[in-house]
């Protein structure tokens, strides 16, 4: 009785979907995604920190070419704010995050997730572990650096990292610019470059922001051919300022963003991330 009662429901439900898509498909078209869509979710393995999250999603959906909710992309966020301190477990005097890492990670698994992007650039010090532990993809946010310097025409030469102490001495970005034939330079203020990725963390944003443009500038006026903001905290920084450093950072936040658009419109006949809108760096 109650399977005939709920296939019922499923028709009734199919019939007035049918009925509605041909009101609304002489103004809007079809919306019915295909089946790639249906079937695609990404999962964003957050949380670290919260703010920086939602700013990775914020440009996840601006970096989307859509006109109506379907043709955005379906997501799941973790804000798992739980998990220990990168930083300081990379540099020993913390514990280890790769445990809280796997439960966020399993729990997007379990709801649906069919690849994940990791919203903290020193968290990618365990991209590896994560990938391993993942029965989905896991995408890179250095890599999709890497395609947003190709895109500018950027092939040779120095480029600044603006990050945390722990991507810093874990290499996360070193290793894979000096394979494709850059060399990386890091502020001479570390600590102020950690103090201000504090100050966000708080919500002094105003504050790290002046920080921040101080250590940009430092680094392109020591000859670096731009910037990359390798820590999700410090473009939320530096777009408060109200200064237009497009031209001379690259927002890693904003290429992975881009990078999840891409994975998800590849193949499925939408159309991909919308152009980059900074200039092109000579």
């Amino acid at each position: 009785m109650e399977r005939r009662l709920s296939d019922g429901r499923n028709r009734y439900a199919e019939r007035e979907y049918d009925v509605l898509s041909e009101h609304w498909r002489p103004l809007f078209g079809s919306v019915r995604m295909d089946r790639k869509q249906e079937r695609d979710m990404l999962g964003v393995l957050g949380g670290m920190g919260p703010l920086a999250t939602v700013d990775f999603v914020r440009k996840i959906v601006q970096n989307t070419s859509a006109d109506r909710d379907q043709h955005h992309i379906p997501m799941l966020v973790c804000s798992a704010s739980n998990i220990p301190d990168r930083t300081a477990a990379i540099v020993g005097v913390g514990p280890d995050p790769l445990p809280a890492m796997i439960d966020a990670l399993r729990r997007l698994e379990r709801a649906g997730a069919t690849y994940i992007a990791i919203a903290c650039n020193t968290a990618h010090n365990w991209h590896g572990a994560l990938q391993e532990a993942a029965s989905v993809p896991i995408l890179h946010i250095a890599d999709a650096v890497l395609d947003d310097l190709k895109s500018r025409n950027v092939r040779e030469g120095v480029i600044g990292i603006l990050a945390t102490t722990g991507t810093l001495q874990a290499g996360i970005y070193q290793d894979r610019l000096s394979r494709h034939g850059f060399a990386c330079r890091s502020p001479d203020r570390q600590d102020e470059v950690m103090r201000a990725i504090c100050l966000v963390k708080a919500g002094r944003i105003g504050e790290a922001g002046a920080v921040l443009r101080d250590q940009v500038s430092m680094l392109i006026s020591a000859g670096c051919r731009c910037v990359i903001l390798a820590c999700t905290e410090i473009p939320v920084a530096l777009d408060a300022t109200g200064d237009d450093l497009h031209g001379v950072t690259i927002d890693a936040t904003d290429a992975l963003s881009r990078a999840c658009v891409d994975a998800y419109t590849r193949g499925s006949g939408r159309a991909p991330a919308c152009p980059v809108s900074a200039m092109e760096l000579g």
